[in-house]
């Protein structure tokens, strides 16, 4: 049995927070596919690739787990996600505003790895919170 939740810890922690990219290579498989609100990204160096572009854009991105439930090879977890927007790698310029998200993930693993996962990543509320799509009203009628 693999310890869904020490894994998560370490990859957000490690990577996504502090930026330690080599760490990739010993959490996630060859075969990882990442399944995101922008496309699959395909491998680790894919996924390097994207941290290192959020990174770029957020330099202050912190992020948290919460809320993990392991059945089989397969995790459920929280991610809080905060930081400020001040490079203009995601494909629009910077906006140096904060943002403060929530999103719903789902990964598998094998031998201790992450292989897959599936998330919007708080996309929608960031891109809402930046300015960068207007807010949805909750009864447009």
């Amino acid at each position: 049995m693999f310890d869904a939740r020490a894994i998560l810890d370490r990859i957000f922690k490690e990577i996504i927070n502090e930026g330690h990219l080599e760490v990739v290579d010993e959490l996630f498989t060859t075969d990882y596919v990442d399944h995101g609100p922008l496309g699959d990204l395909v491998g680790r160096e894919a996924f390097k690739a994207s941290i290192a572009v959020w990174r770029a854009a957020v330099p202050d991105v912190h992020t948290e787990i919460s809320n993990v439930i392991v059945e089989g090879d397969t995790a459920g977890w929280v991610v809080h996600g905060t930081g400020t927007h001040t490079g203009d790698q995601l494909g629009f310029p910077a906006t140096n505003k904060r943002f403060d998200t929530y999103s719903a993930n789902i990964g598998r693993f094998r031998d201790g790895q992450a292989v897959e996962h599936w998330s919007d990543q708080g996309m929608f509320q960031m891109l809402v919170q930046l300015g960068i799509l207007p807010a949805p009203t909750a009864n447009p009628g």
